[in-house]
């Protein structure tokens, strides 16, 4: 399973890399991104976070270049939330197995994440928030112990407990190093609107995600591109317009 997950994924980058020149522009820009996050579910008798890492594409589409105003989206294709250490009462109200050795019980939820955001950037700085939807496709309650001498990791599934809708509101801030080509480093926080669970009002996604994000095909090569193809276009304006002269 963590061979097909690092598989997906890595072809998943390899294509990010490969067609990223292609979608970039002065209006917009394409890049890969990737982090970690720390997540937990209200209405859990468990106070601990859950930890995990995520990957995903991300565009930021140029609204007004003057007042630096940003439309932020993207995918994280790779994403998992949950709730960390879950209590006797946690697993007593999942209704899973509560396994005679002692272990460690972790709920996670596999999600396809999508962030709307209106971002300000100002030089380096930049502030965003806006909602973000997250569509669930796996969950499981996972159980671990090495209580026997022996590693043993015991998932019991509960998708159909689980809303396969998410939303709710994120808010950040981040910094972006050497101007347009350079990479950002982001935190922003998630907090859930609607219920995890079905029929458990009150159990919400509350997640900080720590995001690192790399431009595709921004660098010397691909600026140089551009540019050559902004003075080939202003040439056939050029001699378009003295030919409409004569």
């Amino acid at each position: 399973m963590l061979t097909a997950f690092l598989s997906s994924a890595s072809s998943q980058v390899l294509m990010t890399l490969i067609f990223g020149d292609k979608l970039n522009s002065d209006q917009l820009e394409f890049g890969l991104e990737g982090g970690g996050n720390f997540s937990r579910i209200t209405g859990m008798d468990t106070r601990k976070f859950f930890t995990d890492w995520n990957l995903g594409f991300y565009f930021d589409i140029l609204l007004k270049e003057e007042h630096h105003w940003y439309f932020n989206t993207g995918v994280l294709v790779k994403s998992r939330v949950g709730a960390g250490k879950l209590t006797e009462k946690d697993l007593t109200f999942l209704d899973v197995t509560h396994w005679a050795t002692s272990g460690k019980y972790n709920q996670k939820i596999n999600y396809f994440l999508v962030p709307i955001l209106l971002k300000y950037r100002q030089k380096h700085l930049y502030l965003e928030g806006g909602i973000q939807a997250g569509l669930m496709y796996k969950a499981w309650v996972e159980y671990t112990s090495d209580s026997t001498g022996f590693e043993s990791i015991i998932k019991e599934f509960n998708d159909d407990k689980i809303n396969r809708i998410d939303l709710g509101l994120m808010a950040g801030t981040g910094y972006r190093f050497n101007g347009r080509t350079g990479w950002t480093i982001g935190l922003n926080y998630y907090w859930g609107l609607t219920n995890v669970y079905k029929g458990e009002p009150g159990t919400h996604n509350q997640s900080l995600f720590l995001e690192l994000d790399i431009p595709i095909g921004r660098g010397e090569k691909a600026q140089a591109k551009q540019a050559a193809r902004k003075k080939k276009k202003a040439a056939k304006d050029t001699k378009r317009e003295m030919e409409e002269k004569k």
